[in-house]
């Protein structure tokens, strides 16, 4: 072996062995399960393995997927799989959830726009409501939605806790080398998502050898549902015992049913009259009964179901609601709720106080309320 040789293997041991330590150094993530899957372990070369040390104290590594119930729009694979391969986008979400509908138009467009430049998106399915761990309803959402990229139901939160989220939605970006370069919690931000998306795409194609030229325009989806969300101050309100704050409040009669106060209703306050069954997860109208909720917002949102499908009046402000604040689901004032799903039902011109009331017959599932 010359001096030349010898001199670039000591240089690449001294590299190797500097990753190492700041690995070794490196505080793991308290509670992580999983496989940290990153390259780290495995550098090819000296070019390879200063690239993986300028990143290995910047950036955690990925984790591997955990307990997977089941794969939507592909076969079953593993993370790892992809890493060295593709950039790759986890996007947290759930179905029911509106936070992660509106997001959906940015991510089949960036999908559309990026897959064949290297991009894969992987929406991981954590379910919020129990009919969300159903195989069905989450493959039904997907062709409704339009989804066209692979779903994993992490219908145990495996993967959820892997990755110590607490979100619906948020997005992972992992690069090439399999490290997390960007996290985007909530909504928002979408010009810095699609950079970060650009930049890793381009480091991708270097690594690689490709001589792609990665789009960097910000898209514009179409579609797209606006907020904002200094104009919404009511919150999203649960019906179901286990995240109902409000239970230790409700009017009861002396018959047992409630009394639902629709003169003079507190804001972001849900009151309900009639018989109703409470279930851990929503409320089961028992008979002929109604729910009045004060709430100032421009959206109004409503998960909601019924095992034999029930029609419901949704009055605003006192009036059978019109068409010019009739939410997407709503059809003369009713709406037909039997799927499990996130229903439409207000659609306002803009921010305010308003009354809502929905007046239903027996067999109602209620959810919660979201605004918007």
């Amino acid at each position: 072996m010359n001096r030349k040789n010898i001199t670039l293997l000591i240089v690449l041991l001294v590299i190797i062995g500097a990753i190492w330590f700041l690995q070794s150094k490196k505080p793991m993530r308290d509670n992580v399960v999983g496989e940290n899957i990153s390259t780290t372990s495995t550098p090819t070369d000296s070019q390879t393995a200063a690239r993986i040390a300028s990143k290995v104290d910047k950036y955690p590594g990925a984790v591997e997927f955990q307990d997977i119930q089941g794969y939507i729009n592909s076969k079953p694979f593993t993370l790892k799989s992809l890493i060295g391969k593709k950039v790759i986008l986890l996007d947290f979400w759930t179905y029911s959830c509106i936070n992660c509908i509106r997001t959906l138009p940015y991510l089949e467009n960036w999908y559309a726009k990026y897959k064949d430049q290297g991009l894969e998106i992987v929406g991981v399915h954590t379910p919020e409501f129990d009919f969300e761990k159903n195989y069905d309803n989450v493959a039904a959402a997907v062709k409704k939605d339009g989804i066209l990229y692979p779903v994993v139901l992490d219908s145990n939160y495996g993967t959820w806790n892997a990755y110590e989220n607490s979100y619906w939605p948020r997005e992972y970006l992992i690069d090439i080398d399999g490290f997390v370069v960007h996290d985007q919690i909530g909504e928002g931000n979408y010009d810095e998502t699609e950079a970060a998306i650009q930049k890793a795409l381009t480091q991708r194609a270097e690594v690689l050898g490709e001589k792609t030229q990665i789009n960097t325009t910000i898209s514009t989806p179409k579609n797209v549902i606006t907020m904002d969300e200094d104009k919404v101050s009511s919150p999203e309100t649960y019906f179901g015992l286990e995240r109902n704050q409000y239970v230790s409040k409700y009017q009861k009669g002396v018959d047992g049913s409630y009394i639902a106060n629709d003169t003079s209703p507190e804001l972001n306050f849900p009151y309900l009259g009639g018989h109703w069954d409470l279930q851990n997860e929503y409320a089961l109208s028992q008979g002929d009964g109604e729910i009045v909720y004060k709430y100032n917002a421009k959206n109004v949102y409503f998960v909601a179901s019924s095992d034999t499908g029930v029609s419901v009046q949704i009055y605003l402000d006192g009036k059978l609601i019109d068409k010019n604040f009739a939410g997407d689901d709503v059809i003369n004032g009713k709406v037909n709720i039997k799927e499990n799903r996130l229903y439409s039902i207000v659609k306002g011109m803009d921010y305010g106080e308003h009354v809502l009331e929905i007046r239903t017959p027996a067999g109602l599932k209620a959810f919660t309320f979201t605004f918007g």
